[in-house]
C-alpha cells in the first residue's frame, strides 16, 4: 500500500473515531424528546468522514461541503477538523481560519436544536475552539515541515550538482596540466629525435643502410608527434565534435612486420586469416596494438632475434595471435636493456579485456610467449 493510501486510510478512521467519541459523550445521545436522533446524527457524519478522500483533489470544496454539516451533526466534527487541517495544509491561513470561524458559528445552531443540552454550553464552546485552534496549528506545522523538507531536498539536489560540476571541472584541470606536460617534454623530445634523424638521413659519409635506418627513425618519430598531437587535442577537449583519423586495422600488420625487418629484426609472420570477411574494426584496432607492442617488446628486450608471428582464425572461430622469441640475457636485466615503463602488457591486457577476448604470457623452454585471443564478430 502507499503511503498516501495510508494517509487516507487515518484520517477516514481518525475522523470516525473522534465524531464517535462526540457523540458518546455529547449531546446527541441524551433522551430528551425533540433533539435529533443520533442515528439520523451518525447517517450525517459517517459519509462526510468518508468524504476526506477528496481533501487532495478538492480542499476548499471539500470544506464548504462539510462545515455546514456540523450545525446538524456532532458526528461530522471529525470530517470537519479534517477538512481545515487540509486546508491548513494546503491553502492560505485565512482561507482556513474563515472555514473555521465558520464552523465556530454553527455552535448556536446545533445548541438551539438540543432540547435540554446535557453538558453546559460553555463546555461546547471550549471544546470546539480547543479542537480548532489545535488542527490549525497542526496543520501550519505540517505545512512548514513539508516546505523546510523541500527545501532540504532542493539543497541536496544543488550541490550533488555543484559537487558533479566541480569533479568536472578538476578532471579538465587535470587533463589541461596533462596535456602542458606531454606537450612540453614529449613534444620537444620527439622533434628533437626527428630532427637529428633527418640530418642523419641527408648525411653524405653514411653508409646507405644507415641512411635507411636514420629515415626510419625520423618517420616513426614523425608519427609519435601526431598521435601525441591527438592525444594532447582528446585531453585538453574530451567534448571535440571533429571526427577521428583512421585508425590502423588488422590490414596494417604487414606494414608493422615490414618496419619491423627494415629496423633490423628478423620476424617469420605466418599469415593464416581467412579472408572471407573483416573482423570488426575494434577488434582490428586491438590485434594492431598487440602486434605492435608484441614486435617493440622484441627488438627491445631481445635484439637480433627472430621473432614467431602467427595470425589465424575466421568468421565464428575468433581470431588467435601468437608471438613467441628467444629469450637472452638483456631481457632478464642486463646492463644492455633499453629503458621502458614496463606497463605495456599492462596495457595490451587491457584492451584486450575491453574486447572480450583473452591474454596469456610467460616464459616456457627458453622464450618469451604471448597469445591472444579475440572475438570475431559478424
Amino acid at each position: 500500500m502507499s503511503e498516501s493510501r495510508v494517509r487516507d486510510v487515518v484520517a477516514v478512521v481518525a475522523a470516525l473515531a473522534g465524531g464517535a467519541l462526540l457523540v458518546a459523550i455529547g449531546d446527541a445521545t441524551g433522551p430528551v424528546p425533540g433533539r435529533i436522533p443520533w442515528q439520523v446524527d451518525v447517517a450525517i457524519g459517517v459519509p462526510a468522514c468518508f468524504a476526506l478522500l477528496l481533501r487532495r483533489r478538492w480542499p476548499v470544496g471539500l470544506a464548504a461541503a462539510v462545515v455546514p454539516l456540523s450545525a446538524v451533526s456532532i458526528m461530522a466534527s471529525g470530517a470537519v477538523l479534517g477538512a481545515l487541517f487540509g486546508l491548513a495544509l494546503r491553502r492560505r491561513f485565512a482561507v482556513a481560519a474563515g472555514f473555521a470561524g465558520l464552523y465556530l458559528a454553527t455552535l448556536p445552531i446545533y445548541l438551539l436544536l438540543q432540547s435540554e443540552p446535557r453538558l453546559p454550553i460553555w463546555t461546547d464552546v471550549v471544546v470546539r475552539v480547543v479542537l480548532v485552534t489545535a488542527t490549525l496549528g497542526w496543520g501550519l506545522y505540517a505545512r512548514e515541515r513539508h516546505a523546510l523538507i523541500r527545501h532540504l531536498d532542493e539543497r541536496a539536489t544543488r550541490a550533488e550538482s555543484e559537487q558533479a560540476a566541480r569533479v568536472a571541472q578538476a578532471r579538465r584541470d587535470e587533463r589541461d596540466r596533462i596535456a602542458r606536460e606531454m606537450h612540453d617534454v614529449l613534444a620537444h623530445r620527439l622533434s628533437m629525435v626527428s630532427l637529428h634523424a633527418g640530418a642523419l638521413e641527408l648525411h653524405p659519409d653514411l653508409s646507405p643502410d644507415l641512411h635507411e635506418a636514420a629515415g626510419v627513425i625520423r618517420s616513426g618519430a614523425h608519427d609519435a608527434l601526431e598521435e601525441l598531437r591527438a592525444v594532447i587535442g582528446v585531453l585538453r577537449d574530451d567534448t571535440a565534435a571533429e571526427p577521428e583519423p583512421p585508425q590502423p586495422g588488422l590490414a596494417d600488420v604487414h606494414d608493422l612486420v615490414a618496419d619491423a625487418r627494415r629496423c633490423g629484426s628478423e620476424v617469420c609472420f605466418d599469415d593464416r586469416l581467412a579472408r572471407a570477411s573483416d573482423p570488426p574494426g575494434a577488434t582490428g584496432r586491438v590485434a594492431y596494438r598487440v602486434v605492435q607492442e608484441a614486435l617493440t617488446n622484441a627488438r627491445k628486450h631481445a635484439p637480433g632475434t627472430p621473432v614467431d608471428l602467427v595470425l589465424e582464425g575466421g568468421p565464428g572461430d575468433g581470431l588467435r595471435i601468437a608471438v613467441s622469441n628467444p629469450v637472452t640475457a638483456g631481457s632478464a636485466g642486463g646492463a644492455g636493456q633499453v629503458p621502458g615503463s614496463g606497463l605495456g602488457l599492462v596495457g595490451v591486457a587491457e584492451r584486450v579485456e575491453l574486447a572480450g577476448g583473452l591474454l596469456a604470457h610467460g616464459t616456457a623452454a627458453g622464450r618469451f610467449r604471448l597469445e591472444v585471443r579475440l572475438p570475431w564478430l559478424a
